[in-house]
């Protein structure tokens, strides 16, 4: 089980080295971080590996995972499909019970398949059903621009003009993070013209985790449909998609979920929409009655569930990289996982402001409950030369314009002894 507040507020950071390194030694999940791959420097010492929000680091049994396909592949070759270890044609259902525990859903709510911003659409084309009165689309002002992009698409490929079909939750001047106050204000004013709200869970530049059943609530109460993007949550908060209510949420595997570069997304549809054949939607054979599949020749016969959306079969190889991942996941649990990164992220908060720098702001949010391990630090009067000393320092970290430095301490494989180190570099930095 999660620790509870109280538990969370008696515990007392301090600073220096020897700190970090007590913590190290009595982390219960210490020994998961020699289960990766250390990016290292060209003398051979571990870089510190901030960018698990990016591209989270390979684990070190992917490679036999992969290879044991290969292997198959090459003995086996079509007969692949039935005979071998990890038979492919059923190869997603090997999956859906570990992401399912990810994200807090039930497994006929989910579905590994496609990449992120396909399975967007696709579920747009499920739950974005608008009307010439309600055909309006809120995002969040800054939302990650592959969203933007997509929900623009959606709304001139059904002939609405995409500037004034887009409504944008603000935050107000002078603030980076979004208040529930104004989108309900948006909501009490243009709520009967919105046909789908479309969050990022976790917004890619200030780290701000949203909460997802206020959000759905408040959309249905309104009559929208309420989806959300968790690229940025899925395996780093406590997402609980099911119990949000969503209709609909979509995440990639390639960050905290560490598939590898482009790896396979996955997709959420809340059961209470797993026997609805009257959605719309684009189907193709892997969303067919699996008894009857390859028969060919049948009319389409939907599969329940969130499998009722795949289109094709799947690529072998990148979901065996997401099974190596997942079967981490499995093994420790996300609770666990989420327990650490609230004392990596806290302990990491704690030192940035131990600096009492007036040019270093953190813009994420302070409470744990409304973010993931993710700070965004904004850094005065700053440009990217700060970032590439950081770089050179022997850290690897994220720089998005105009002035904000995303580090992401990952509970699986960062210590406090890196988080350590990372503060005492920005510090050495900022005081040349």
């Amino acid at each position: 089980m999660l620790e509870t507040e109280k538990q969370r507020t008696l515990f007392k950071y301090k600073s220096g080295l020897d700190f970090a390194l007590e913590q190290d030694h009595n982390d219960t999940l210490k020994l998961y971080r020699n289960q990766f791959h250390i990016p290292k420097d060209a003398d051979g010492n571990e870089l510190i590996y901030m960018t698990g929000n990016s591209l989270g680091l390979q684990p070190k049994q992917t490679k036999a995972y992969i290879n044991q396909e290969l292997d198959d592949w090459a003995k086996l070759g079509v007969e692949g499909h039935t005979e071998a270890k990890n038979p492919w044609l059923p190869y997603h259902e090997f999956l859906t019970k570990s992401m399912a525990n990810v994200v807090g859903a039930k497994p006929i709510e989910v579905i590994v398949m496609n990449t992120l911003t396909a399975n967007l659409h696709l579920m747009m084309v499920s739950f974005y059903q608008p009307t010439k009165s309600r055909y309006k689309i809120l995002i969040e002002n800054d939302a990650f621009p592959s969203d933007k992009y997509a929900v623009e698409s959606q709304l001139r490929h059904h002939g609405f003009d995409d500037k004034n079909g887009l409504i944008l939750w603000k935050p107000r001047k002078g603030e980076e993070l979004l208040r529930y106050d104004d989108l309900e204000a948006i909501l009490e004013e243009q709520g009967d013209e919105i046909a789908l709200i479309m969050i990022g869970g976790v917004n890619y530049y200030t780290g701000q985790f949203f909460d997802l059943k206020y959000i759905t609530n408040l959309g249905h109460k309104y009559g929208c449909k309420v989806g959300f993007d968790c690229a940025h949550g899925a395996g780093n908060v406590d997402l609980q998609l099911h119990d949000s209510g969503a209709d609909f949420a979509v995440w990639c595997t390639y960050k905290y979920l560490n598939s590898g570069p482009g790896s396979l997304g996955g997709c959420f549809v809340h059961e209470r929409h797993a026997n609805n054949k009257n959605l719309n939607r684009f189907t193709g054979w892997w969303s067919h009655n699996k008894q009857t599949r390859f028969k060919m020749r049948d009319e389409f016969d939907q599969l329940p569930g969130a499998e009722g959306w795949q289109l094709s079969n799947p690529p072998i190889l990148s979901m065996a990289a997401i099974k190596a991942s997942l079967d981490l996941f499995n093994e420790v649990g996300i609770e666990k996982l989420i327990a650490k990164s609230k004392k990596l992220t806290g302990y990491f908060e704690y030192l940035l402001n131990q600096l009492g720098h007036d040019k270093i702001r953190i813009i994420t949010p302070k409470s744990e409950a409304a973010r993931g391990c993710q700070l965004s630090i904004q850094v005065m009067n700053a440009d990217k030369k700060l970032h590439d000393k950081l770089t050179e320092s022997g850290v690897i970290s994220d720089w998005r314009e105009p002035d904000v430095i995303r580090c992401a301490p990952t509970p699986f494989y960062n210590s406090f002894e890196d988080v350590y180190h990372l503060v005492e570099k920005i510090k050495f930095i900022i005081n040349e």
